[in-house]
């Protein structure tokens, strides 16, 4: 495995970053749509597809780049950083890796895959937590579906239903007669999660996955958003330190303080640790596929370590002072997301418990 990137790579990581500099900043999109259910505009989402990062991990087939995990992290990470509140992760990453790991096929998967790749489909998945099956009956659903990303943005829900026998995956059109999409209030602004009602709703019946596939699925989107998470504390941790090196206090940089650079050198372990767990991770998904149970352990320990990120936020704030717990300043912003990271699909010590005990597992059975 090698940690450095390839020069294609820096070139893919310098080029998202320059476009969401100038073209979705902080401060003249991403909190003029904080209180926008899409959370992007037509110009963003299509300049995203003109560089190629919504077909990143489509086949080429269907019009896409054919990548890997470990492309679709650096994207995931310069969209963490730039606090990008767009469906960028549902469609790219979640729905994607839903349609290829579940193996779905025919007309319906090709559309979608390709309208993926061009930027002209914008999809979500749910539930990923799999605790509220909505049921199948035929091809109609019903049922209720919480807290699915983005769902006011996309034009296709991919859902996980339960028939009498099995575990199906489906497609619908948002549009459809029968479904409702309400916005839930959350900590974090810049995401948009929505409570989706599905009454007697005609959908298209894509697959009948396994549970390996589906548990694939959710491992998939658990490590792309741990990606997310690492490029945010990573900017908030910069800006912290900058910050460091030119406020004053008593005629001296705040920075030249033992107790401020105590500050900054724990946030540094922090995202360091969580780094080298994302990007083992990321390599992971694509390359251990005969390894399920590995792979597993990987996403678990991107989600467990990497979910201690929210930490970062918190001491940046430190930092900064007074001013960091403004409206103006952003570093409530950055702190935010990584809190609704933190609790998604469960906090971090639960992770930590699992690992606990897969790892402990084989050491038990040695001592029999």
């Amino acid at each position: 495995m090698n940690l450095e990137l390839s020069e294609e790579q820096v070139a893919l990581r310098d080029t998202v970053r320059r476009f969401l500099a100038e073209k979705a900043p902080i401060s003249g999109h991403v909190r003029t749509l904080l209180d926008d259910p899409t959370g992007s505009t037509e110009a963003t989402w299509h300049g995203l597809a003109e560089l190629g990062a919504t077909g990143l991990l489509v086949p080429p087939e269907y019009g896409g780049a054919g990548m890997t995990m470990v492309e679709a992290g650096i994207v995931a990470e310069e969209l963490g950083a730039a606090l990008h509140p767009g469906p960028w992760l549902s469609t790219a990453v979640a729905a994607t890796r839903t349609l290829s790991r579940c193996a779905a096929g025919g007309v319906a998967a090709a559309e979608i895959l390709t309208g993926i790749a061009e930027g002209t489909t914008i999809a979500t998945v749910g539930p990923l937590d799999m605790k509220t099956l909505p049921t199948a009956d035929g091809t109609a659903l019903n049922g209720e579906l919480a807290s699915v990303p983005d769902a006011a943005a996309a034009h296709v829900l991919l859902v996980f239903a339960q028939n009498q026998y099995s575990t199906e995956l489906f497609a619908v059109d948002t549009a459809s007669p029968g479904v409702s999409v309400t916005p839930e209030r959350g900590i974090d602004q810049t995401r948009k999660t929505f409570r989706v009602e599905l009454d007697g709703v005609t959908a298209r019946r894509l697959a009948i996955p396994s549970p390996p596939a589906v548990a694939a699925v959710v491992d998939d989107v658990l490590i792309a958003m741990a990606a997310d998470a690492l490029g945010t504390a990573r900017a908030v941790m910069d800006m912290a330190v900058e910050y460091a090196k030119v406020r004053k206090q008593f005629g001296r940089a705040i920075g030249s303080f033992q107790a401020i650079q105590q500050l900054c050198v724990d946030m540094y372990e922090t995202v360091e640790l969580a780094r080298s767990g994302v990007i083992h991770a990321l390599w992971a998904s694509d390359a251990l596929l005969d390894d399920a149970d590995e792979r597993h352990l990987c996403a678990l320990r991107a989600k467990a370590f990497a979910g201690r990120l929210a930490t970062v936020a918190d001491t940046a704030i430190q930092v900064f002072g007074g001013i960091g717990y403004t409206w103006e300043h952003d570093a409530h912003l950055y702190l935010k997301r990584l809190l609704s990271w933190s609790a998604f699909l469960g906090g971090p010590d639960r992770y930590l418990t699992e690992i606990g005990a897969r790892l402990a597992q084989p050491r038990t059975e040695g001592c029999r």
